[in-house]
């Protein structure tokens, strides 16, 4: 009786507000969203993308139970400006920020702007966030104050801490005044739980956030919920517990990697037991490419070139994936590219909550997850800034244009070993060059020669996102670029 009054002021409420939810909305509730969102992972590291040296059976059935798209994009490759893309629907560009968000830093998010949480909240939902935030780690900018009703996690990257290995053999002291950190605290809602994270916590991360979300799923069961899972691995330094150290033939990242994918089975368990896997939503992906540098603690780009820090797929391509039963055809593949952006207009449509007024990038990509037939990417084209808002590339359909500029590469050396990076070379693009992505997904060839119409199509498109969102690299200010937040000073 409550379930059937409950679906009735569900739609009663739909009705009042003039809002027409999509075909995937179930009619008794709205579905329930989960979302787990990796630092630093590969396009080929997990099994349904070609791992090689650990299973990951857990991803294998998200993968064989839903959707797999095989061109899906982090809107830049670096750890701030990709979430801010993936809880605001926008260009990082739009909302200002860059970069990946230090301890010092004195910007966030803005309130104005409208997150994914906040946009569920319209339907009343149940919001959850466990794990690494980076959208700002003053009070104003911590989830709790972002539309999340409970947040427990790191305020920013775990390597932002003065006991990173790559500085070990440092004097004591040392290390802290060579990158200017204070300790790294794990916050519990918008206070400090513990004030200086060790080693040992890192290693227990995983667990902890894994934990956290299956008691939340445990708690909200009865109500339509929002839980976002954003794992502070593989992002170097890497950490895993007990339970999983030494267990796989490709070293600890391999065990890391095994470590997540016994958190996503643990969340998939926890849905299976309380019988809410038939109106849920579940999405697996990651912020941006490999930390290349760091070799045999870095992931694989598989076929793709290059890796974070950079506009070439390497860097931007993530392994995608997406399960809801009934709603999303078992085992199929997408090819059509599609960006963080989208999941947040995506989400607004299946909820039948509205978006904001502001303007934001992202578009409806149902059809896509859905498998309609014929469905095609809603976006023309893609845009790709990186560094200080420097335009890099552009996309459209096959084609990727990359813009003049200069990129860090290992140059075919191998990278790191035992926790230390190699060092990058810098390389420039003098100019554009253009590649095939669904001949060359490598891009490995240039053929701006051989296709100057194309190459002046996307110019053109260049032009259109300078004007709108700025380019650092042409001196553009983007007209339709709106403010970060700033932390109050002075009196």
């Amino acid at each position: 009786m409550i379930l059937l009054r409950m679906g009735w002021l569900w739609g009663a409420a739909l009705a009042l507000g003039g809002l027409v939810a999509s075909a995937g909305a179930a009619e008794d509730r709205p579905p329930n969203i989960v979302l787990i969102f990796c630092d630093d992972l590969g396009y080929g590291d997990i099994g349904a993308f070609g791992a090689q040296g650990y299973r990951t059976p857990h991803l294998d059935r998200l993968a064989a139970d839903g959707v797999k798209f095989t061109r899906f994009y982090s809107a830049q490759p670096v750890c701030s400006a990709s979430r801010a893309a993936l809880l605001t629907g926008c260009y990082p560009s739009r909302v200002s920020i860059q970069g990946a968000l230090g301890p010092q830093a004195k910007v966030g998010i803005h309130a104005d702007e409208l997150t994914l949480a906040e946009l569920v909240k319209q339907r009343g939902y149940a919001t959850g966030i466990f794990g690494k935030w980076h959208l700002g780690h003053e009070r104003q900018f911590l989830p709790t104050h972002n539309g999340f009703d409970e947040y427990f996690g790191l305020p920013y990257s775990n390597d932002m801490w003065p006991l990173h290995p790559e500085y070990a053999k440092l004097p004591p002291g040392v290390a802290q005044r060579k990158r200017g950190f204070p300790d790294l605290p794990l916050i519990e809602q918008d206070q400090v739980k513990i004030p200086a994270v060790t080693a040992e916590h890192q290693q227990q991360l995983t667990t902890w956030y894994t934990e956290h979300a299956v008691a939340f799923i445990e708690r909200h069961r009865q109500e339509p919920f929002f839980l976002y899972v954003p794992h502070s691995m593989p992002h170097v330094p890497l950490y895993v517990s007990d339970k999983f150290a030494g267990k796989t033939s490709r070293g600890l990242f391999g065990d890391v990697i095994s470590e997540i994918d016994w958190s996503v089975g643990e969340i998939l368990a926890a849905l299976d037991q309380h019988a809410l896997a038939e109106n849920t939503l579940v999405i697996f992906t990651s912020d941006n490419g490999p930390w290349l540098s760091y070799g045999e603690h870095a992931g694989s780009a598989g076929p793709l070139r290059e890796g974070k820090g950079t506009c070439w797929d390497g860097g931007v391509r993530e392994p995608f994936l997406a399960r809801w039963p009934g709603k999303i055809p078992p085992g199929s593949v997408c090819h059509e590219p599609a960006m963080t952006i989208d999941i947040l207009p995506t989400v607004a449509g299946l909820v039948g909550a509205r978006l904001p007024a502001h303007k934001i990038d992202g578009l409806d990509i149902w059809p896509l997850l859905s498998g309609a037939a014929g469905a095609k990417s809603p976006h023309d084209s893609f845009y790709f800034y990186f560094a200080d808002n420097e335009l890099q590339a552009v996309m459209r359909g096959k084609w990727k244009l990359q813009l003049a500029h200069q990129y860090r590469t290992l140059g075919g050396k191998p990278g790191g070993q035992g926790g230390q990076p190699a060092p990058y070379e810098v390389r420039k693009i003098a100019q554009p060059e253009l590649y095939d992505l669904e001949s060359d997904s490598g891009e490995q060839h240039d053929v701006a020669a051989a296709h100057p119409e194309v190459v002046r199509e996307l110019e053109a498109l260049a032009e259109q996102a300078r004007e709108d969102l700025g380019d650092s690299l042409t001196q553009r200010v983007g007209q339709g670029v709106r403010p970060p937040g700033r932390v109050a000073t002075g009196g």
